[in-house]
């Protein structure tokens, strides 16, 4: 019987998969792909606008240390008065107060 010399081991298939240099958003309605500069300290993501500090475990791996509290904090609170104003308009249109 003949190996078959294109078969991979699965190891194998997910090797092909990795992104090194690459870092996942956190925010868990974006969990978007983000590949910050070489050395960088902080990376914001495109998709969401959300800002983290990085640490790099060698010069071609990233990892996300934490959120930048003030720029996280500001996003955060003008989605939840975009949310507050809907809500109002919203009972407004109902024929609430």
């Amino acid at each position: 019987m003949a190996i078959d010399e294109e078969k991979l081991s699965s190891a194998e298939s997910l090797r092909k998969t990795r992104t090194f240099g690459k870092v996942r958003c956190h925010n868990p309605s974006c969990m978007g792909r983000i590949q910050p500069a070489a050395g960088a300290d902080h990376v914001k993501c495109p998709t969401c606008g959300m800002e983290y500090r990085l640490v790099w475990v060698n010069p071609t791996l990233p990892r996300i240390r934490g959120p930048v509290w003030d720029v996280n904090r500001k996003i955060a609170e003008e989605t939840i008065t975009e949310k507050e104003a809907a809500a109002r308009k919203k009972s407004v249109k109902k024929g609430g107060k």
